[in-house]
C-alpha cells in the first residue's frame, strides 16, 4: 500500500511546482528601447547590461533590449526614437544629447533615461533636483569642465593663447560647449576659436581652419568620441599638423590623444542601470533627481607627447590616474 502521507505531499509538491511554472511563465518580459548615435557596442554597454544582470533584469526571462543604433548618423534618430514609441517600450534610454532630443520629441509620456552633457541648459528637464516631466538620468555637466581642460593645455603648451574647439553643429549642447569655453579662455587670457562640423566629413576643411587661425592646440567635442567614433581619424589629423589634441570623450588617450580629462564612465553606466531598475518598479522620472558624475579621471599619453615634442610637466604626471607609454 501507497503511503497516504507520501501521495499528498508528493501530490501537494507537484501543485506546487505546476504553480510556480505558471508564475515564471506569466512574469512580464518589461521592453528597453536603447537610442544612441552610436554604429556598434562598447565596453559602456556592457556595464550597463552587467549592473541590469546585478539588479535582477535578465535579457531573455524579464527584460528585452531593443537597440537603435544610428550609425553615426544623427538624423536617424528622430525616426528610430518615434519606432520605439510605436513598439510601446516600457522605457527608453536615451545616450548623448542628440538621442535625447529625439526622444523628447517622440513622447512626452515613455520615461526616458538619459545620459547627456546639460540637460537643464538644453531644456530636457526643469532642474537637477525636480526634474519633471518623463526625463531623467545622469548630467554629464562636461561644458562646465573647459576651464580644467585650458588649464591642463595651458601647463603643457607654455605661452598658449589660442585653442580651437571642434564642435558638431547637429548637437544642440555644440553652443553650451562654446561658450563654456570662451568664458573660461578668458579668465586664463585663452582665445578660443569655435570650429563647427555638421558631419564627419569636413574634418579637413576645419583642421586648415585651426591652421589658418594659428591654434596652439584643439579640444575635441566628446561626442566625436563617444558616440561618433571619430577619435582615430582626429588623432591623425592632429599629428599631420602636430597639433596637441585633448578631448573628455572617454578612451580617447588610448585612441592617441595626449590628453583626456573627464567624467569616469563606469560608475556613469552602472548608475544608469540603477535609474532603470527604479522607473521598471514604478518610481516616476519626474521623482527622480538627475546626478552629477562623481569620479573625473586624467589620462596622459606619453608617446603622443614624445611625438609632439612635447614634455609633459611632472606636476601633471603625478596627478594623472593612468599614464600611457
Amino acid at each position: 500500500m501507497m503511503n497516504r502521507r507520501a501521495f499528498v505531499a508528493g501530490t501537494a509538491s507537484f501543485l506546487l511546482l505546476g504553480l510556480d511554472a505558471r508564475a515564471q511563465q506569466a512574469e512580464k518580459i518589461r521592453v528597453i528601447g536603447i537610442l544612441t548615435p552610436a554604429a556598434k557596442p562598447s565596453l559602456r554597454d556592457e556595464v550597463f547590461l552587467k549592473g541590469l544582470r546585478e539588479l535582477g533584469w535578465i535579457e531573455g526571462k524579464n527584460v528585452r533590449i531593443e537597440y537603435r543604433r544610428a550609425a553615426n548618423s544623427t538624423e536617424r534618430l528622430s525616426a528610430m526614437a518615434e519606432e520605439l514609441v510605436r513598439l510601446k517600450v516600457d522605457l527608453i534610454v536615451a545616450l548623448s544629447t542628440p538621442a535625447v532630443a529625439a526622444a523628447k520629441n517622440a513622447t512626452q509620456t515613455v520615461p526616458v533615461v538619459t545620459i547627456s552633457a546639460d540637460p537643464v541648459g538644453n531644456r530636457f528637464i526643469a532642474s537637477l533636483a525636480r526634474p519633471g516631466g518623463n526625463i531623467t538620468g545622469i548630467s554629464m555637466m562636461m561644458p562646465q569642465l573647459a576651464g580644467k581642460r585650458l588649464e591642463l593645455l595651458k601647463e603643457i603648451v607654455p605661452g598658449l593663447t589660442r585653442v580651437a574647439f571642434l564642435l558638431y553643429g547637429k548637437d544642440q549642447s555644440h553652443l553650451i560647449f562654446a561658450r563654456e569655453a570662451q568664458d573660461a579662455g578668458r579668465a586664463l587670457g585663452i582665445q578660443l576659436q569655435p570650429v563647427v562640423v555638421n558631419g564627419l566629413d569636413e574634418f579637413e576643411s576645419a583642421f586648415a581652419s585651426m591652421q589658418k587661425e594659428k591654434a596652439g592646440a584643439l579640444i575635441v567635442q566628446p561626442l566625436f568620441v563617444n558616440t561618433l567614433g571619430a577619435a582615430p581619424r582626429l588623432v591623425e589629423l592632429a599629428a599631420k599638423v602636430r597639433l596637441p589634441i585633448t578631448s573628455d570623450g572617454d578612451g580617447f588617450a588610448d585612441a592617441g590623444g595626449l590628453l583626456f580629462y573627464g567624467p569616469d564612465p563606469v560608475p556613469i553606466y552602472e548608475r544608469i542601470a540603477v535609474y532603470v531598475d527604479r522607473v521598471l518598479k514604478g518610481v516616476k522620472p519626474a521623482d527622480l533627481p538627475v546626478e552629477q558624475p562623481q569620479r573625473f579621471q586624467l589620462a596622459v599619453n606619453l608617446k603622443t607627447a614624445k611625438a609632439l615634442g612635447i614634455k609633459i610637466p611632472r606636476t601633471i604626471l603625478l596627478r594623472a590616474d593612468r599614464v600611457i607609454e
